[in-house]
């Protein structure tokens, strides 16, 4: 009697940064939608991140499935210049056996672990350069550039980053650009009724009023400071501010003093069920960022996909890769109130153009930024490495 075969387990990917969701922010949602794609197409994946809560629970090392992704949350003990450290955290990753492990830059204490445990396919997502802590990425630099040039595969999210960063462009022989992608469906189905109840809701009143939103974490490179200057040189225009962060307050008082009143409001965090209607009740989206931290802006594909125009700044990165001049939006130059209030007031006094670049937005979004397409082609570059000997 011949003997039942035996079903090769699926491939295994291991993702490492320093949080995942619930922790808000870009990178977070990006690894979330690619685990969850991944799962969707039959690869087993666990994230090792570390644990958010406050102490002494954040000691503790927590391991959750969820959405079928294997979540290990390891006790973090400090965090300094924004990074965690978790001895737990090294010790699952030097014990880790994957067919991949997937680290996702800037977070050196997996980068530094990983290649200490020096085996398997290593690939890197460049996300952003280290912009702010130029002290430690003195210390730093040599033993990345060192790291990346040994990965099998760098990603960068988008050709402007590949060509304006100084360490992809010394790596470029290893580096596969692949756009960011996130799940439009939530973003192309809202309802009008549903949008326009929502509006009403925030602004009070059925007034018709042009307005712009923001949505974010209030860190110092998002520009809302920017932002609120221009408004302040554009009357009968409300903005939104979504999001929190450890600029609030002082945004806030900016905007008592530059006598915004009601015609700017800050709405903290909107649960992300809510987020596609808050798209769908503005009429155009800002994104003021001041500095390359801001590397590709996954708020202008939401944005986008939810048919709305968009207005970003030339900051070098990724987010003038997504945002088109002139087609899908406009782009102005980074820390200018007076040219982002032209652009605002360019968009508030023309529907038409609204309209038109929105409708040019939703199809670019549609055709480039889906997290299918991301996730097709990052599945692609893993398996053309498990197949290099």
């Amino acid at each position: 009697m011949a003997r039942p075969q035996r079903t090769a387990p699926p491939p295994h990917v291991l993702h490492v940064y320093k949080d995942y969701p619930p922790v808000l922010g870009g990178i977070e949602k990006h690894i979330r939608t690619l685990a969850r794609h991944q799962v969707r197409a039959g690869w087993r994946v666990t994230v090792l991140v570390t644990n958010p809560d406050p102490f002494p629970r954040g000691l503790r090392t927590r391991v959750e499935d969820e959405e079928g992704i294997r979540v290990i949350r390891s006790g973090r003990y400090v965090t300094l210049a924004s990074t965690p450290i978790s001895l737990a955290q090294a010790w699952h990753l030097l014990r880790a056996s994957a067919d991949i492990v997937h680290l996702h830059f800037p977070y050196p204490p997996g980068e530094i672990v990983n290649w200490l445990r020096a085996r398997g396919p290593t690939v890197i997502t460049y996300h952003s350069d280290v912009v702010r802590q130029k002290r430690i990425l003195r210390l730093y630099a040599p033993l990345l550039r060192r790291i990346l040039r040994e990965a099998q595969a760098i990603i960068a999210t988008s050709i402007p980053y590949l060509r304006t960063s100084p360490f992809l462009r010394e790596v470029a022989d290893r580096v596969h650009v692949i756009p960011l992608g996130i799940d439009l469906t939530p973003f192309l189905h809202v309802s009008e009724e549903a949008a326009r109840q929502v509006r009403r809701e925030i602004r009070g009143t059925d007034e018709e009023v042009p307005v712009v939103l923001f949505v974010g974490r209030l860190r110092y490179y998002k520009g809302v400071d920017v932002l609120l200057r221009a408004l302040a040189r554009v009357p009968r225009v409300e903005g939104w501010i979504v999001g929190t962060g450890p600029m609030r307050e002082a945004w806030e008082r900016l905007s008592v003093r530059l006598g915004l009143g009601n015609r700017v409001r800050f709405l903290g965090d909107v649960p992300e069920a809510r987020l596609p209607l808050i798209y769908a009740a503005s009429d155009m989206f800002v994104l003021p960022a001041t500095s390359r931290a801001e590397a590709f802006g996954l708020v202008l594909v939401e944005a986008m996909a939810s048919g709305r125009p968009v207005i970003s700044t030339e900051v070098g990165t990724g987010t003038s890769y997504v945002n088109v001049h002139g087609h899908t939006g406009l782009v102005v130059p980074p820390g200018d109130p007076e040219a982002l209030a032209q652009a605002v007031r360019q968009l508030a006094n023309n529907p038409q153009l609204r309209r038109r670049m929105g409708a040019a937005a939703r199809e670019r979004a549609q055709q480039g930024f889906t997290a299918e397409f991301m996730t097709q082609r990052v599945l692609t570059l893993y398996t053309s490495l498990m197949k290099t000997p």
